[in-house]
């Protein structure tokens, strides 16, 4: 991609993110809905104007690691843990309930054993982005609601490198490994554990550095430094990086310098944070989607009868948090 053209795809991006986002804005919805709408109406199956490279998607990670850095930043984890065995019930839920309706599902239109169990896992992960997002638009975030949604996002996702554990381990050999799935999920838990203990233990550190520092912009490029160090570690793990840059969030959350942190890093994640959701738009094919079609009836018949057992099995998950003194609406 010539730079030329990286940077016409940022204008359209950017153009079109802010003017949907402010039109969903002053109908009283999340900006998310217009930059995804903004990125369905960019892509090939109306305007196609941009096109989803490399470039532009990395881009957009690096705006959700930004904006779940930025979350941990405004989070609190003593409120986390208040709502720790409600986020937990609301994961295990969430991933159980979409799982047995769909492997069902599977079983009841004669799919094999492994076909089934593809389809479960398939429906049990949650996208971290555009809830935390869609709460944070809302000023819902810090709210009890919003820690345990929060919360159940980051165990669901390591509950879905053990369902993912499943999956690869009947696909190469036709059997589980039950050691494989244990060790995956050990191995997450205990980096989420020692990167948020010890770095509440060494947070004193990275605010002696920063203190001797004077040069412009250190305080922001010591912390972008650590948020992308968790994040990478995270990764390296198998988990999202997401989850390493809300722990890096959490850790500096408990530092003198987090306001100032908070307030130099949103500005930047401005910046990058619509590219990602533009894209999540821009790769919708809406001809798939086309009723008039009779080629798409299989399709769209099995998909939604996949999305009903999704949003069922997910609307179930929320039962638990009416423990955390919730009412069925929040």
């Amino acid at each position: 991609m010539e730079l030329k053209d990286f940077l016409w795809s940022l204008i359209i991006i950017y153009a079109f993110a802010r003017v949907m986002a402010e039109l969903a804005a002053r109908l009283g919805q999340s900006a998310v809905l217009g930059e995804l709408l903004a990125g369905v109406a960019l892509g090939g199956s109306v305007l196609n104007l941009v096109q989803a490279t490399d470039t532009l998607k990395l881009l957009g990670e690096v705006g959700i690691i930004l904006l779940l850095f930025e979350i941990g930043l405004e989070s609190d984890l003593q409120s986390f843990l208040k709502v720790g065995w409600s986020a937990a019930a609301v994961a295990i839920l969430g991933v159980v309930t979409p799982f047995l309706l769909g492997y069902a599902l599977a079983l009841a239109l004669h799919m094999t054993q492994f076909q089934a169990v593809f389809i479960g896992v398939a429906l049990t992960p949650t996208s971290v982005a555009i809830p935390v997002r869609v709460l944070h638009d809302l000023g819902r975030l810090a709210t009890t609601e919003g820690n345990i949604i929060l919360g159940a996002a980051v165990l669901d996702d390591i509950l879905a490198l053990v369902g993912l554990s499943v999956i690869v381990g009947m696909a190469e050999s036709g059997i589980v490994s039950w050691f494989e799935v244990g060790r995956t999920a050990g191995l997450a838990i205990l980096f989420l554990t020692l990167a948020i203990l010890l770095g509440i233990r060494y947070a004193h550190l990275f605010s002696g550095l920063v203190n001797k520092m004077n040069t412009r912009g250190a305080l922001v490029i010591a912390a972008m430094i650590f948020a992308l160090l968790l994040s990478y570690s995270a990764d390296a793990v198998g988990l999202a990086p997401l989850v390493g840059a809300l722990a890096a969030g959490l850790v500096l959350a408990k530092t003198e310098h987090h306001a100032h942190i908070e307030e130099r890093i949103k500005p930047v994640a401005d910046v990058f944070v619509p590219v990602f959701f533009v894209l999540v738009g821009v790769a919708v094919d809406l001809s798939h989607l086309n009723p008039l079609n009779s080629q798409n009836w299989p399709v769209l018949l099995l998909a939604g009868a996949l999305t009903f057992a999704a949003v069922i099995g997910k609307l179930v998950s929320g039962l638990p948090a009416m423990g955390a003194q919730l009412n069925r609406w929040g």
